[in-house]
C-alpha cells in the first residue's frame, strides 16, 4: 500500500485523495492498472494525473478494450480537459470492440480544437444579452450553473476556469455590489402534508421508465465484463459480429428475458421484483419472457410448487412467452459437458464434499485436475450410465484455483443422484449444477438480458468463462439489488422452517411475505407491482425497505377499489329508548365516499332499530375534551343515521363493567356533534346482527431485520395474529364471496378469507387505515 501511495502522489494526486483511494481496493486496482497502461509510473503533470484518476473511476466497463487508446491521447495532451474525457467516455461506450474510427473519435472529443479567450468572451457576452432580463430580476440568486452549462453547450472545449472568471466578472459588472436584499435567505415554502408529498412521489415513480438503463439487443457486441486470471490474459467478454448476427436472426431482434425460479417453495415478494424486472423489460420492449423452471435438483422439486409458480405469475399480471424447464435441455447440457472435457476445460474429480471445500479454501488443485482427457471422458460416461456410486465422482470445470474470485475455483458442473426427476423421469442419474446449466440455457434460449440479484455478481466471471470456453453466444448480464423488507424473513430456508414447524399456518399464511400469503391477506397484484416500480431497479445493495412503504401502496389501491361497510369488532349494546322496539328504519349507506346521489348501486341498505351496537372503545364513563366518542350526557352521530345522546349507563354487578347504554336519538338531526361512530343494529327485535369472524394480522417479527438474529424465532410477534370470533356486521355482507375486499369504516381494509363457510364468514385485515409511511421516512 505504501508503494501505491507513492505512485499516486507521483501523478499529482493530493495526499488526502491518494489515501482515500487506497481505502478502496477496487479503485486502487483500477488506478494502478491505468497508470501502468499509460506508462507514467515515474510520474506526470498534475493535470494529467487528475484525468487518469477520472479514467480509473469512471471509464465505461463495456469499452475497456479502448482504454489504452484514450490514455495515449491523455498522456500526449491531445485530450487535456475533463469535458474532453467525458466526451471520450460517451463515444467509446457506443463503439464496437473491433473497430475504432480515429477521425470520428478525435472529432467527438475536440482533439486539436483550440478555443481562444476572445471566443469564450464573445459567447459569454451573447449569453448575458439573451438572459439579461432574467438575471436582473433574480440578481445574485441566478443559477450560475445554468449560465455555465449554456456556455459549455456553445463552446464545449472552452477552458472552464476562464468561463467561470468571465461569468463572475459579467455578473458583477451588471449587478454591482450585493445589497442587503441579496443576502437575505429566501423564504421557504410551507411543507405540504406528508400524504400529499407521497402521492406526488408516487406519480413521479410511475412516470419514470425503469428499463431505460438496459441496452438494445443489437448493442451486445460491447465489452462490459472483464474476467481476470492468475495464469492467462484477461477475458473481455463480448460477442463477435458473426455470433451476434446469428443470435439476432434467431431471436428476431427482440428482447428475450427469463424468469427462472427453482420449484422448491412458494414465491415471495422478492420474486415479484424479479418478475417486474424480467417480464417488465420484455413487455416494455415488445419482446418475450420465458418462465423457466430451474429444476436441476430432483430431490427438492415438487409439482405443487410448479403449479403454484405458474398460477401466481399469471395472478401478478404477467404472461410468459414460453414455459420451459432446464431439464428440457439435459441432453444438450450433457453433450456440451463432453465438449468441455475434450477441450481440456473440465475433469472428473473424486474428492468428497469436505475435501473440495478444504482444497478451495487453501487454493489447492484437486489431485485429479490434470488427469488425461480420455480418462475423464470415460469416467463421465460411466457416471451417466450409473456405473459410479453417488458421491464418488463429480465433473468439475477447470477454471482458476488461484483467482481472487471464489466462484472461479473449479465449480462443480455435474453430480450423481440416483433420484428420478419430476419432469425428466428416470432417464438421468447425473444432474447439472446451477453454475453450469443456467448460463448455457440462457444462451440456448437466445436470452438477450440475463438479469439477477446482486448476490450472483461474483458468478458473472464463471458465467462468461463457461460460454467463452464453449464458444457460445453471450447474453448481457446485469445484477440489481434484492428486495429486503422490514419485520419479515424471505430466505427459503427460514420460510420453510416457519411453515414445516407450524409457526405459521402454511405457505399462504397472511403474515408471510409470500405472494400467496399477501394475496390471501387481500393485497392486490397492482399494489405490489406499483410498490416494486417505485423502488426502482438499482444496484444499491443492503438497503432495507420499510414495510410501511408497501402498506402505503396497498392503501392507495384499496381506497379506490374496496367498497365501504360497517363492522363492530367488540360490540357494546346501545338501547335507543325513544324508538319503538318493533320499528326498523332502512337507511342508505355509501359504498364509496363520493357516491353520486342518483346511483343506487353506490349505496347499500343498513337497518336502524332500537338496539344498536358500537365499539366498546367508543364509550367512556369519564369524558374529556380530546375524546370524540360517546359518554354520559354526550351526543355523537351514528354514521349514515342519527345523533344519539347517552342518557343512562347500565353496569354489571361489579359496578365497573359497562353492560349496556341507554340513549335517545334525534330524528330531526338538529344537533351537530363532532364525533362520528360506526355501528351495527339488530335487524328485528331480539335477533343479533350478522356474526362474522375477524382476523387481525400484524407484523410477523418484532425486529426490523430478524434474519440477522441468532435466535430469530424468538423474535416472532406474539400479537401477529389476533382472532375475534364474534364481531357484528351489517346485513349486506352476508352475500360476500371469497376474496371480496372492503373498507370496514374506521377500522381498516379487509378481505373475505377462503376459510369462510355458508354458516360463518371470515375476514382478514389487510392493512389499517393509519398511514405510517410518511412519518417513518421523514
Amino acid at each position: 500500500m505504501v508503494e501505491a501511495l507513492d505512485l499516486f502522489l507521483k501523478i499529482g494526486l493530493d495526499k488526502r485523495t491518494a489515501e482515500n483511494t487506497i481505502a478502496n481496493n477496487k479503485v486502487t486496482s483500477n488506478l494502478i492498472a491505468v497508470i501502468n497502461e499509460a506508462n507514467v509510473t515515474d510520474g506526470c503533470e498534475r493535470s494529467t494525473g487528475n484525468l487518469l484518476y477520472t479514467v480509473a473511476t469512471k471509464f465505461p466497463a463495456n469499452a475497456l478494450v479502448h482504454r489504452p487508446k484514450l490514455l495515449e491521447y491523455i498522456v500526449s495532451s491531445k485530450i487535456k480537459t475533463p469535458a474532453q474525457v467525458e466526451a471520450a467516455f460517451a463515444f467509446l461506450t457506443v463503439t464496437s470492440s473491433e473497430d475504432l474510427d480515429i477521425s470520428k473519435f478525435e472529432e467527438a472529443c475536440g482533439v486539436g480544437v483550440e478555443v481562444s479567450s476572445e471566443d469564450i468572451e464573445r459567447t459569454v457576452d451573447e449569453m448575458f444579452e439573451e438572459k439579461k432580463s432574467a438575471i436582473l430580476e433574480q440578481r445574485y440568486r441566478t443559477n450560475v450553473g445554468d449560465l455555465f452549462a449554456h456556455v459549455r453547450k456553445k463552446q464545449p472545449w472552452a477552458d472552464p476556469k476562464i468561463v467561470k472568471q468571465l461569468i463572475d466578472s459579467k455578473l458583477y459588472g451588471l449587478l454591482g455590489e450585493k445589497t442587503a436584499a441579496d443576502n437575505e435567505k429566501p423564504v421557504k415554502k410551507k411543507k405540504e402534508k406528508v400524504v400529499k408529498v407521497e402521492e406526488d412521489k408516487t406519480t413521479i415513480e410511475e412516470e419514470i421508465n425503469p428499463y431505460l438503463i438496459f441496452p438494445a439487443p443489437e448493442e451486445n457486441y460491447k465489452v462490459h465484463t472483464e474476467v481476470f486470471f492468475s495464469d492467462r490474459p484477461v477475458l473481455r467478454a463480448c460477442n463477435s459480429k458473426e455470433t451476434l448476427e446469428k443470435h439476432l436472426k434467431e431471436a428476431g431482434g427482440k428482447v428475450l428475458t427469463r424468469f427462472p425460479p427453482e420449484p422448491n417453495g412458494y414465491l415471495h415478494i422478492g420474486h415479484a421484483k424479479a418478475m417486474f424486472v424480467d417480464f417488465g423489460l420484455a413487455k416494455e420492449r415488445g419482446g418475450g419472457c420465458y418462465l423457466r423452471y430451474d429444476d436441476t435438483n430432483p430431490e427438492a422439486e415438487k409439482k405443487e410448487y410448479i403449479d403454484h409458480i405458474e398460477e401466481i405469475v399469471s395472478w401478478m399480471g404477467w404472461k410468459p412467452f414460453k414455459i420451459t424447464y432446464t431439464s428440457d435441455y439435459f441432453q444438450e447440457l450433457y453433450d456440451l459437458a463432453v465438449e468441455l472435457i475434450r477441450t481440456g476445460h473440465a475433469y472428473v474429480d473424486h474428492q468428497t464434499g469436505d475435501e473440495i471445500k478444504e482444497y478451495r479454501e487453501k487454493k489447492m488443485n484437486s489431485p485429479w485436475r490434470d488427469r488425461p482427457i480420455s480418462e475423464s471422458l470415460k469416467l463421465f460416461n460411466d457416471m451417466k450410465n450409473g456405473m459410479i456410486e453417488e458421491g464418488k465422482a463429480t465433473l468439475r470445470m477447470k477454471q482458476d484455483m488461484q483467482s481472487d474470485n471464489f466462484n472461479m475455483y473449479d465449480l462443480i458442473a455435474y453430480r450423481i443422484k440416483f433420484t428420478p426427476h419430476p419432469h425428466a423421469g428416470d432417464k438421468w442419474c447425473i444432474y447439472p449444477s446451477y453454475d453450469y446449466a443456467h448460463c448455457i440455457v440462457d444462451s440456448l434460449e437466445n436470452i438477450t438480458h440475463s438479469l439477477c440479484t446482486l448476490e450472483f455478481e461474483t458468478r458473472r466471471a464463471s458465467y462468461y468463462w463457461l460460454l467463452d470456453a464453449l464458444s457460445l453466444y453471450q447474453p448481457y448480464v446485469w445484477e440489481y439489488s434484492r428486495l429486503n423488507i422490514t419485520n419479515t424473513v424471505m430466505s427459503k430456508r427460514k420460510l420453510n422452517r416457519l411453515v414445516t414447524e407450524n409457526y405459521v399456518d402454511g405457505w399462504d399464511d397472511p403474515r408471510l411475505m409470500t405472494l400467496a400469503g399477501l394475496r390471501r391477506r387481500g393485497v392486490t397484484a397492482t399494489a405490489i407491482n406499483t410498490f416494486v416500480r417505485g423502488i426502482g431497479i438499482t444496484r444499491s445493495d443492503g438497503s432495507m425497505i420499510r414495510l410501511e412503504r408497501l402498506e402505503y401502496h396497498v392503501r392507495e389501491e384499496l381506497n379506490k377499489t374496496a367498497s365501504r361497510a360497517m363492522v363492530v369488532l367488540h360490540p357494546l349494546k346501545v338501547v335507543i329508548t325513544n324508538l319503538e322496539p318493533s320499528s326498523v328504519i332502512d337507511l342508505d349507506a355509501k359504498k364509496w365516499p363520493d357516491a353520486p346521489n342518483d346511483d343506487a348501486s353506490s349505496y347499500y341498505k343498513v337497518p336502524f332499530s332500537n338496539v344498536v351496537y358500537i365499539e366498546e372503545s367508543d364509550f367512556r364513563v369519564k369524558d374529556s375534551k380530546d375524546y370524540y366518542g360517546l359518554a354520559p350526557g354526550k351526543t355523537v352521530l351514528l354514521r349514515y343515521a342519527f345523533p344519539i345522546k347517552c342518557t343512562e349507563v347500565v353496569l354489571s354487578d361489579d359496578k365497573k363493567t359497562v353492560v349496556e347504554i341507554h340513549a335517545e336519538y334525534d330524528p330531526d338531526k338538529k344537533t351537530k356533534p363532532k364525533g362520528v361512530l360506526h355501528w351495527v343494529a339488530e335487524t328485528s327485535p331480539g335477533v343479533d346482527p350478522l356474526k362474522v369472524e375477524v382476523r387481525l394480522f400484524d407484523k410477523l417479527f418484532l425486529s426490523e431485520n430478524p434474519g440477522e438474529l441468532d435466535n430469530w424465532l424468538n423474535d416472532l410477534n406474539p400479537e401477529s395474529k389476533v382472532v375475534i370470533p364474534c364481531a357484528y356486521a351489517v346485513p349486506s355482507l352476508q352475500f360476500t364471496e371469497v376474496d371480496d375486499k372492503f373498507q370496514f369504516e374506521r377500522l381498516g381494509y379487509f378481505v373475505a378469507d377462503k376459510d369462510s363457510t355458508p354458516e360463518k364468514l371470515i375476514f382478514n385485515r389487510t392493512v389499517t387505515l393509519r398511514d405510517n409511511y410518511g412519518k417513518a421516512s421523514k
